[in-house]
């Protein structure tokens, strides 16, 4: 390898998996850079030296998905065209050992937490003075911001502790001083992430601190949205909720996860929670925050799943009228309290249950956005297709959520709020028009 601040050493980071792993890989192209090594983040072209391939090994899908670009980028280092392919992220954290021994062309394998160790094989330190500066690699109008590592959960389904370790906070004055600093870069919405974001605080302040955080965060100059994901139900932290209501600039949105509906199968996850209080929450949330986008995440086919579980399941979510929702098939994952049972629901059965709860929220999906027509909402403007501008409301993240297609006679510029009236609507996206004179 090539000494530090030789640019001939290209790197290319390649990233799978979730926003949280898209974080990790921001940071380590802002320090790889701010060591003056060239790197940048999935490039099209075969001009890198090095490879670096951020991994995801949370279900079935996603680690063969990172096995197959490892192998991708193994093939091309054969072929001449890279030098050294090295691997970090939750599926090397979790299989290093194993992987190590069947794909041996792999030049180093790295945890999720071995930033400083990656560092050190293009001979670069980690720079303290960079914590809290990040280069984006989605639109700069939005930045997600991780306000926590790891989780301290029981979930018989999970193996994130396994990956990502114990729940660490970050402090306030850090975020604040990371949220200052991508505002500067032209940041209007903050989009939290943390794989327990209501946990949050407690190891560092001793009490749960999201309120705290997200009135400190709302002080930031610049910064318009702020949007809240991955909320645990148990103990949820009801002052967070009493903060929404009152600031503007949170999002009246919640990503809340709950898994299942069926107060049997919660207990067999561990999830610390009971159907019957979950709907209360649920009421709460929306007393307390009227207006508020309710997204969630369900598991089809967890062990010990009986057709009455089910059946419990698609009534919760049929009263529930989630605003948006998506729904995995289990994956029976090795060293979890779940892989002690027997995956007992057949493959095409999860995949049944899962398209039955896809098509009843279609359903409901419809009628909510139906009842959006002529109404003005503000939207973010995040990119053009087709010719047409497409952003999205307060009520929808990037990526998962709906989006609106955007009629205007005049430009609209990419990471500006508009307001737009509403015209149509489908199941999962809407159409609307720029008001004249408020754009």
């Amino acid at each position: 390898m090539r000494t530090r601040g030789n640019k001939r050493t290209k790197v290319n980071i390649v990233t799978l998996g979730c926003s949280k792993n898209q974080v990790d890989s921001e940071v380590l192209l802002t320090q790889l850079r701010g060591n003056g090594i060239e790197a940048v983040h999935e490039s099209a072209s075969d001009d890198s030296r090095v490879v670096v391939i951020n991994t995801c090994g949370f279900i079935d899908n996603a680690k063969q998905e990172s096995i197959d670009t490892i192998l991708r980028y193994v093939d091309a280092k054969e072929e001449g065209l890279v030098e050294k392919v090295y691997v970090t992220g939750c599926l090397s954290q979790r299989y290093k050992d194993d992987l190590k021994k069947e794909i041996p062309q792999v030049d180093a394998w790295f945890g999720t937490r071995d930033l400083s160790r990656l560092l050190k094989q293009f001979n670069a330190d980690y720079k303290q003075e960079l914590v809290g500066e990040r280069i984006l690699t989605n639109p700069g109008h939005y930045a997600y911001l991780k306000i926590s590592e790891g989780c301290d959960r029981p979930c018989s389904f999970c193996a994130i502790p396994l990956m990502r370790g114990g729940h660490v906070s970050r402090p306030i004055e850090e975020l604040v001083k990371e949220a200052s600093n991508l505002a500067r870069q032209g940041t209007k919405e903050l989009l939290l992430i943390a794989q327990d974001s209501t946990y949050y605080g407690l190891d560092l302040y001793k009490k749960r601190n999201l309120a705290e955080l997200l009135t400190r965060l709302t002080e930031v100059e610049g910064i318009e949205w702020i949007r809240l994901h991955y909320a645990f139900p148990a103990g949820f932290p009801m002052d967070a909720l009493d903060v929404m209501a009152q600031q503007p600039k949170i999002c009246k949105y919640l990503d809340i996860p709950l898994q299942h509906g069926s107060t049997r199968m919660l207990k067999l996850m561990r999830r610390g929670i009971t159907r019957e209080k979950t709907e209360e929450l649920l009421q709460t949330i929306r007393e307390k925050v009227p207006g508020i986008a309710i997204r969630t995440t369900l598991i089809a086919g967890h062990p010990g799943e009986t057709a009455e579980d089910f059946e419990e399941m698609m009534g919760f979510v049929e009263r529930s009228r989630f605003d948006r929702l998506g729904v995995f098939t289990y994956s029976h994952e090795e060293n979890t309290h779940s892989y002690t049972m027997k995956d007992d629901v057949p493959s095409a059965t999860k995949e049944e249950r899962m398209e039955a709860i896809m098509e009843l929220q279609q359903g409901i999906s419809q009628e909510l956005n139906q009842a959006k027509i002529g109404r003005t909402l503000k939207v973010l403007v995040d990119r053009t297709e087709g010719g047409q501008f497409v952003g999205r409301t307060e009520f929808d993240s990037p990526e998962v959520d709906n989006e609106v297609i955007i009629s205007s006679s005049e430009y609209v510029r990419l990471g500006d709020f508009c307001d737009v009236t509403i015209t149509a609507a489908s199941e999962f996206d809407l159409s609307g028009e720029v008001l004249a004179g408020r754009s």
